[in-house]
């Protein structure tokens, strides 16, 4: 997270609220792709589901491409050997369905093991929106209030007070919207080899914490600024709150409710699951020191999860909108976290109005990932990496699949 924040930036900069929006690189909209690539999209729907999966898997064009070089698709392999990305999953959905799922590559380079669809990756800030879900279900049942001094409810640890908290309070929807004024962007995580700190210590920059202590130091509510910090408040909030283990809130109150069997904020990963999981890889394409790192940071980074798990979610994201579908969050609940509480971010999630498009990066140790969802279309995709190297080959897909799919500039 921390140490990749430029990378999961450039993402949602690029799959942002305006989806695809030119940058500063000449990122291009999906529609000019289209016409480039005599308009690929036309005649979708006759197409057989295997031949609209090659035409994502063949059309990805270069952002690297020398300046003023016409785009030319590109296969989703060659890519991934370009950018030394040794394992992507993917899962496309349409009509608020999962219309396909499929891994691509090496779990781990060197080996012979392949990235299937029981393939588990970190999803890094990912975690951030389902542990907002898990949050807002309980302001509905009354047990949290999204704009109580959040110190009311915390019993293991408070929010030290100071300067900037006197006239405004640290409360869950400033938490959920990163304005509540908590320093520590993001986390490093720790070795398999390393002695990983408490909770408490994380919250204090105790030693063997290896990130500062989570402070406000300006006041709350008054800006947003990014802090997985926040939600370390957060997850000891939902811990004293219900007197579980973090792992097993989510778990009851989300995971299990949407069918998340092949995800979990256990960290360390039990051994049970560690054989399904991926092996992160740094810039230099070799594996990174035992496999991945470990994330007691668990409520902003420590979800081990699929494409398709994280597909349930965002379907579940946009049937909850329309009532369809209620089975974390009613309508009213699932509009409010799509609806931009300051700046572009709605509770826990960016998007720019409860009709607009919404997505969340990810960036751990080893692993890029890239959540989207189209709140009017009933389409969206994630995709899961396990490199460093990923950000741009993630919005090389992205505009691949946008244009097979018509994903809406909205």
């Amino acid at each position: 997270m921390r140490i990749h924040a430029n990378k999961v930036l450039l993402i949602l900069a690029v799959v942002g609220i305006s989806i695809f929006a030119s940058q500063s690189r000449a990122i291009l909209h999906p529609e000019h792709f289209r016409q480039q690539l005599d308009h690929k999209s036309q005649g979708a729907t006759s197409l057989s589901l295997e031949q609209r999966i090659q035409r994502v898997e063949t059309g990805l064009v270069a952002l690297d491409r020398p300046k003023g070089e016409a785009p030319a698709p590109n296969n989703l392999i060659d890519r991934m050997q370009h950018y030394k990305v040794p394992g992507v999953s993917i899962a496309v959905i349409d009509n608020e369905k999962i219309d396909w799922a499929r891994g691509y590559g090496l779990v781990e380079v060197g080996t012979s093991r392949k990235v299937d669809l029981n393939t588990l990756f970190q999803a890094a800030s990912i975690s951030k929106p389902v542990t907002a879900m898990a949050a807002l279900r309980f302001v509905e049942e009354g047990k949290l209030d999204l704009d109580q001094d959040v110190n009311r409810r915390l019993l293991s640890w408070k929010v030290p007070e100071n300067e900037y908290t006197k006239a405004e309070k640290v409360t869950l929807r400033r938490i959920l919207t990163h304005s509540a004024g908590f320093t520590v962007h993001g986390f490093a995580g720790y070795t398999i080899s390393e002695r990983g700190p408490a909770l408490l210590d994380i919250l204090d920059g105790r030693k063997p914490a290896n990130s500062d202590p989570i402070r406000v130091d300006f006041i709350p509510g008054s800006k947003m600024r990014y802090s997985g910090g926040g939600f370390c408040v957060l997850q000891q909030l939902l811990v004293d709150v219900t007197g579980k283990s973090f792992p097993t809130v989510m778990q009851d109150t989300v995971l299990s409710k949407l069918g998340m069997a092949h995800s979990t904020y256990d960290q360390p990963l039990p051994t049970t699951l560690s054989v399904y999981a991926a092996t992160g890889h740094g810039n230099g394409g070799m594996p990174i020191a035992g496999r991945w790192h470990i994330y007691p940071e668990m409520a902003p980074a420590g979800l081990w999860t699929t494409p398709s798990d994280l597909s349930t979610f965002v379907i579940e994201m946009l049937k909850s909108r329309e009532g369809k579908s209620n089975r974390v969050l009613s309508t009213s609940m699932t509009r409010q976290m799509l609806t931009p509480q300051i700046d572009s971010i709605g509770l826990g999630i960016f998007t720019n109005s409860s009709a607009s498009p919404f997505n969340h990066g990810g960036s751990n140790s080893g692993f890029l990932c890239l959540l989207v969802g189209f709140a009017n279309s009933g389409k969206g995709a994630v995709i899961m990496t396990n490199s460093d190297n990923a950000t741009d080959l993630i919005v090389e897909i992205v505009h691949s699949i946008a244009s097979e799919y018509g994903f809406p500039p909205e």
